[in-house]
């Protein structure tokens, strides 16, 4: 019988993450589940706490076998925002698990649009006049110039929440 895994996002780059990792004897499902923090997240902690909120609904609301929350947001170093990324994996006897993954100087220009009002999915749309970013390369991938797309960062901190609830 394959372990539900519950995702607690609709975003498609983040469901495709966890899909990769988790294909084998595992049935992922997702859900919306709220982060309990800001739309966009201002710093490691809340984008952390959103991760973890996530995957705690996940896996507390609906029959599964943990839960995981994947959680995007920028911070800011010295004078330079960044872009950031969390994962958290909740297990149905409240053992939790997390991980955090690459950080990316924002341009001046995408910074200065950051504005409070808008997320930086919203902003990435605007900034390279298309729709939908954050389903596909993400930010991640539009700085990287498409050498590491969202799917694939996201793909990596499921790995490192998995490889640790394994050894656990």
């Amino acid at each position: 019988m394959k372990q539900i895994v519950y995702i607690g996002t609709m975003n498609q780059a983040k469901i495709k993450a966890v899909e990769a990792v988790f294909s084998e004897g595992y049935e992922v499902r997702c859900c919306d589940a709220p982060s309990g923090v800001s739309g966009q997240p201002y710093s490691d902690e809340e984008t952390r706490t959103g991760a973890v909120n996530r995957a705690k609904y996940s896996v507390k609301e609906l029959d599964a076998s943990f839960g995981i929350g994947l959680e995007g947001g920028i911070m800011q170093i010295e004078s330079r925002m960044y872009l950031c990324n969390w994962g958290a994996l909740v297990t149905n006897d409240g053992k939790v698990f997390e991980a955090a993954g690459a950080r990316v100087p924002l341009p001046e220009s995408v910074e200065k649009m950051l504005d409070g009002n808008l997320e930086l999915g919203e902003v990435m749309d605007i900034w390279t006049n298309e729709k939908g970013i954050r389903h596909r390369e993400g930010a991640i991938g539009i700085f990287t110039n498409g050498l590491v797309s969202r799917a694939e960062m996201f793909e990596h901190i499921t790995k490192m929440l998995y490889g640790q609830m394994i050894i656990e």
